[in-house]
């Protein structure tokens, strides 16, 4: 008996059975398990792009509270930048008295964010108003000034004599400058 099958038909079978076991063969060996890290990777990516969108809302919340807060106080960012010039101090405020002086403090034990003055004055006045109208005046000035207690009146006859410590509150950048140029080392 003769085979029925073509010499064709058989090459073209086992090139069909070599193509199959080959494709099986790629299939279990390749595919399925590189399918199966795809989707570990696949939930990795998605975890991380979770994180990175609540990251970047807490950047846009805090990038938003910063900047209203800059624009609500852009004065006091401003006035603590500017270098506290006595001179300019007693040219502005000595209407408010009849004689006005500031003198620098020098103490050790005092931080080196801020300098410490003394302002002595003398005014020919029964009340001390003109000293309220002076505070007014500090709290619209181009620093950041605060007046210490004990304020000091004495009255003698007609002139009223007030003497107070106070501090100017000034950015130090020399300190800031010199302190980061030491930790980069």
């Amino acid at each position: 008996m003769r085979n029925s099958i073509s010499r064709q038909h058989m090459y073209l079978i086992f090139t069909s059975l070599f193509l199959l076991v080959f494709v099986l063969i790629f299939a279990f060996g390749v595919l399925i398990p590189e399918g199966k890290e795809y989707r570990i990777k696949r939930i990795d990516l998605k975890k991380t792009s979770k994180e990175l969108r609540e990251y970047k809302n807490f950047h846009n919340e805090t990038l938003d509270t910063l900047k209203m807060l800059k624009g609500k106080n852009r004065r006091i960012i401003t006035a603590f930048d500017m270098i506290f010039n006595p001179e300019r101090f007693e040219k502005q405020n000595k209407g408010y008295f009849s004689k006005l002086s500031v003198s620098a403090i020098g103490f050790s034990a005092i931080e080196d964010d801020f300098a410490v003055y003394e302002v002595n004055t003398t005014s020919q006045i029964s009340s001390p108003e003109s000293f309220y109208n002076f505070l007014d005046s500090v709290n619209k000035s181009d620093w950041i000034i605060g007046i210490n207690f004990p304020i000091n009146f004495k009255r003698d006859g007609e002139l009223i004599m007030s003497s107070f410590t106070m501090k100017v509150y000034a950015n130090n950048k020399d300190k800031n400058s010199s302190t980061s140029i030491s930790e980069a080392k």
